[in-house]
């Protein structure tokens, strides 16, 4: 079963059809990052074929969280696609345009993964990202994005309340939960402080 397993994950696809595939077949992505990457791949076989689920972001959220795990690493990409899916949300247009934002020619709002912003923010990002460590979504709203906030602290409280739930269960499916709740409280305290350093008009 293992070596099955191991062939599927690392011999996908043989011909690249979609961004993700790429950066899964790179020499220099590391098996834990493959690992990460692989629902990546499969997601946009589906994403990218169903026009409902276009991204208002450019690049996507899926590509956007492929180039983090791939560029920065695992743990750090991991984090940076949590913070990029709490900010995908109704208000992406408004705050993008805020901010004095670039647009894709195809009218999407770009937002690059490295930002060179020679923006002087009058927001503290570190107080921003302790904010949110006490309460999550916290450090957004203080940072300007109360609404980003909101859903960051939606999210970060039913991961940790799932997260929590599938230990006192004793459920298999524990580490899982546990793993996706430290993402998302991870992604918001990472996101919390990019939003004072980089989200400011």
């Amino acid at each position: 079963m293992k070596p099955l397993i191991k062939t599927l994950l690392f011999t996908i696809p043989l011909f690249a059809q979609y961004p993700a595939d790429s950066l899964f077949s790179a020499p220099d992505t590391s098996p834990l990052q493959k690992i990460f990457l692989y629902p990546i791949t499969k997601w946009q076989r589906f994403s990218y074929n169903e026009s409902s689920l276009n991204c208002q972001f450019a690049p996507s959220c899926s590509n956007y969280g492929a180039q983090a795990i791939h560029t920065h690493g695992t743990v750090k990409g991991l984090f940076m696609t949590s913070d990029r899916i709490i900010r995908c949300n109704a208000n992406a247009f408004f705050y993008h345009q805020k901010m004095g934002g670039q647009f894709h020619s195809d009218g999407r709002l770009i937002d690059p993964i490295n930002y060179n912003s020679t923006i002087h923010s009058p927001k503290s990002p570190v107080l921003a990202a302790g904010l949110s460590m006490v309460i999550p979504g916290l450090g957004r709203a203080f940072a300007g994005r109360p609404m980003d906030g909101f859903y960051g602290f939606l999210l970060s409280a039913l991961s940790i309340s799932a997260g929590v739930k599938s230990i006192k269960r004793e459920s298999i499916f524990a580490p899982l939960y546990v793993g996706m709740a430290v993402t998302i409280y991870g992604g918001e305290v990472y996101g919390a402080y990019r939003t004072a350093k980089y989200y400011q008009p």
